[in-house]
């Protein structure tokens, strides 16, 4: 057997050196692929899921809007979980507002229904299932949020997050019961929101106008009834991205999911989480 040549020599340690940098490379990839995942669990105490029914077609919803981006970022960690539903009834009024969707429509009517009242309007706002008339008074707003944030929360709910792409992500969420004698049917929900969005406004009462919305709802996952006490969701995302704000970054997508009491229109439990990068 011939001692290797020291051209030979040189190629075997190349050959080495490569082997080592694409080994090292396909770490590097799934450590950031594992990195992307994010995650997030509700706590133990009861979140406050605010929910503002909105229009861009209403001159009173604007100043609604922007109270509400004040918790965009804050979520659970100050037990504000807020929420911007677009309703279509206004949309035969002179303007079309393009984030409006029906159901949200209908699920304003059953909370309405559901706490004996009749009349929609916009703004309104609920907090955990109920009406709250008084929001633009600060201590009724934080006495409200502060009696929710008191209670034990009745439901533990868990979410994660795999991005595939801007607007893009995998969306796994559990829920498990705590009530052992809840009375009616709970049921999972999962909320898509998208932050930085804006319109023109051509016609209607907000003419000439250019609106920014938060946290306004995109995707409406749900219900899906707890079994037993538990219940899953596992969903593919994809949201149209079009009205972003110039500049905005993908993690301005991000996910609500809850559990409510089917009978009463409460909810028992938040969990939320922005997406990750």
């Amino acid at each position: 057997m011939q001692p290797p040549t020291r051209s030979s020599a040189r190629l075997f340690t190349r050959a080495i050196a490569c082997v080592a940098a694409v080994s090292l490379l396909a770490a590097s990839g799934l450590a950031n692929a594992a990195a992307a995942v994010c995650s997030a669990h509700s706590p133990a105490h009861r979140v406050a899921l605010v929910e503002l029914y909105s229009s861009e077609g209403c001159n009173s919803c604007p100043p609604a809007d922007n109270w509400l981006s004040q918790w965009k970022n804050s979520g659970a960690t100050q037990s504000i979980v807020p929420l911007a539903l677009h309703v279509d009834y206004w949309n035969s009024l002179g303007w079309t507002d393009r984030f409006s969707q029906h159901r949200f429509t209908e699920r304003q009517q059953t909370l309405t229904d559901l706490a004996g009242g009749h009349t929609i309007y916009t703004p309104e706002i609920f907090v955990s299932g109920r009406e709250l008339r008084s929001w633009s008074q600060r201590d009724s707003f934080d006495s409200r949020i502060g009696k929710v944030v008191a209670e034990p929360a009745q439901a533990n709910v868990a979410v994660e997050l795999n991005p595939q792409a801007p607007g893009a992500f995998n969306v796994s969420a559990q829920f498990t019961s705590k009530a052992a004698d809840a009375s009616g049917q709970l049921n999972a929900y999962v909320a898509v929101y998208e932050n930085a969005l804006s319109s023109h406004v051509g016609a209607g009462e907000n003419s000439g106008a250019t609106l920014h919305h938060e946290r306004v709802v995109r995707q409406w996952i749900g219900p899906v009834p707890l079994v037993g006490g538990n219940a899953q969701i596992h969903r593919a995302v994809r949201v149209d991205a079009n009205g972003a704000d110039a500049g905005g970054s993908a993690d301005r997508f991000g996910v609500v999911a809850f559990v409510e009491n089917d009978a009463t229109g409460d909810v028992l439990q938040v969990a939320e989480l922005a997406a990750c990068q």
